[in-house]
């Protein structure tokens, strides 16, 4: 799926290890800062997925492009989202963050 000057959108993941009984204050870390990334240049959407089996959640951020991703871990915004880090106890290991390239996408969008 290509954006403008035929870069590919692409899908930033962070798998995130959260302790037993941390569940519900993570969760709240995101409702409270979602809306510092809605007005980058080159978002599309964020998703954050709750684990049913294991205690790893994922957090999806689509971007028009690498470029785009790329500027708003340089921005005020980011800066800002990620200022209020949750305590270290909230998780329970190290996160994993992963960037992929859309290159097929089907059904309803």
């Amino acid at each position: 799926m290509e954006g403008e000057l035929g870069l590919r959108m692409i899908v930033v993941a962070n798998r995130l290890q959260v302790a037993t009984g941390f569940e519900e204050e993570f969760e709240k870390q995101f409702q409270d800062r979602v809306e510092m990334v809605e007005d980058a240049p080159g978002f599309i959407r964020n998703e954050v997925l709750r684990p049913l089996k294991s205690d790893y959640y994922v957090v999806k951020t689509y971007w028009a492009d690498r470029t785009s991703f790329e500027a708003w871990t340089q921005s005020d915004s980011f800066k800002r989202a990620h200022a209020a880090y949750p305590p270290k106890e909230i998780f329970s290991g190290p996160n994993v963050l992963e960037i992929h390239e859309v290159i097929q996408a089907t059904g309803q969008q």
